[in-house]
């Protein structure tokens, strides 16, 4: 763990480094089953939750604060562990699957990317042992590349810790390069396109839909505009799903997806 991280930050997928050679890891299905979860013993956060994300499908999560949504990534990425219930990984409880595992499995990129004192590879990598082909092929992948080999020392110029020195759209740039070195089966995006500036939002979008390829995607937007085209839309209120299906499916239902969906076109 990078002293100083967050704890979800911690959920990034991380490898034991003789797995790190390992191919592409496949898209994955992720099933709830009858999950309830509560910080406190007697006040559940989540109730009843049952749903399958099938491998490959972009699915989001919406609901008001407080409804759940980060609750469902802490629990998928064994932060913490479901009061009741069981969260599958194709099939197998995640409970049963070596921590190392889930997380060589799965990557989160967060609203604000942690970034640490150090060099731009050793933030990409994370301390882990990847060759610099890789950093870079990485970078190039997620549109970063041209910026980090403008910087005074390429891939070994310094960073300030938060990345203070650096552009919200830079920050998110470099989080991306640091899922794709890990080439993960499941995607998990929390508010990942929040930060956008004038300079990097094109560069960004493009780098995003790239990442998605070919895997499982759970995405977490405040802002409903920008998860229109996902497969499947997940409407939460208090821990409890009440509404699914994609976005014109849901404006027909004129429930609470839709009420949120008109609220923030006239707020605009």
């Amino acid at each position: 763990m990078v002293q100083g991280m967050p704890p979800l930050a911690e959920a990034i997928a991380v490898a034991d480094q003789s797995e790190q050679g390992a191919a592409l890891v496949k898209a994955s299905e992720i099933r709830f089953e009858q999950v309830l979860f509560g910080y406190k013993s007697d006040e559940y956060v989540l109730k009843d939750l049952n749903f399958t994300i099938h491998p490959g499908e972009k699915v989001a999560l919406v609901g008001p604060t407080g409804a759940g949504k980060s609750s469902i990534i802490r629990l998928l990425c064994r932060l913490y562990d479901v009061s009741q219930g069981e969260i599958r990984l194709d099939g197998v409880n995640i409970r049963d699957l070596p921590q190392a595992e889930l997380r060589r499995r799965m990557a989160v990129i967060l609203q604000d990317g942690f970034l640490f004192a150090g060099d731009v590879k050793s933030n990409i990598t994370l301390g882990e042992d990847y060759p610099l082909e890789a950093v870079k092929a990485a970078a190039a992948k997620t549109n970063v590349a041209q910026f980090i080999e403008q910087l005074p020392q390429g891939y070994d110029t310094l960073l300030r810790e938060r990345g203070t020195n650096l552009s919200g759209g830079q920050k998110q740039l470099l989080a991306f390069a640091r899922a794709a070195i890990r080439n993960p089966g499941i995607l998990i995006l929390d508010e990942a396109t929040a930060n956008l500036d004038v300079g990097t939002e094109a560069l960004i979008q493009d780098a995003l839909e790239k990442l998605l390829e070919d895997r499982t995607a759970i995405i977490i937007a405040h802002r409903l505009s920008t998860i229109r085209n996902v497969d499947r839309i997940l409407v939460l209120k208090q821990g409890e799903l009440i509404e699914q299906g994609n976005h014109e499916s849901l404006l027909a239902q004129n429930g609470l997806y839709a009420s949120l969906y008109k609220l923030q076109m006239l707020e605009g």
